[in-house]
């Protein structure tokens, strides 16, 4: 027959070592101060990370390579892409060949889509073939979806 287990009973329980008032106090504030300098420091709109910024990267994505199913963000057809003060966009981004298909109509498309964003003043493709594309620069959901992870 198996036995009931003992019973805990408070008086059971070790005690605690005394803390201070000091010390407790003083443990609490080191608690406090690291929380509150864990709060994310404030970024401007146009910086990397700012909302303008990201918003751009957005409309990026939604672009497509008409020959491969991957948009050109992850593609790693963009190389840069800058939001000045006054709200004007600058996207430096090359193609994956300069035979490319939509060589003409791909910056075009970009520009619009970038120029129709809200808040966005001006935007401007520059496109440029120096480094040359090469699939070393897609990101890994890119691979990802091409079968190449």
């Amino acid at each position: 027959m198996v036995q009931k287990p003992r019973r805990a009973r408070v008086s059971d329980a070790p005690l605690p070592d005394e803390e201070t008032a000091g010390e407790k106090l003083e443990r609490k504030r080191d608690y406090l101060e690291g929380f509150l300098a864990k709060k994310p420091k404030s970024v401007a709109p146009g910086e990397p990370g700012g909302e303008l910024h990201q918003a751009v990267i957005d409309a990026l994505k939604e672009i497509y390579d008409p020959e491969i199913p991957v948009n050109i963000y992850d593609l790693g057809l963009i190389y840069n892409v800058e939001v000045a003060e006054d709200a004007d966009v600058v996207i430096t981004m090359t193609l994956t060949t300069p035979n490319c298909p939509v060589a003409e109509s791909m910056p075009a498309e970009v520009e619009m889509r970038a120029a129709s964003l809200p808040g966005v003043r001006d935007a401007e493709v520059v496109v440029t073939w120096d480094p040359p594309w090469d699939p070393s620069k897609m990101s890994d959901e890119a691979r990802l979806e091409l079968g190449m992870l």
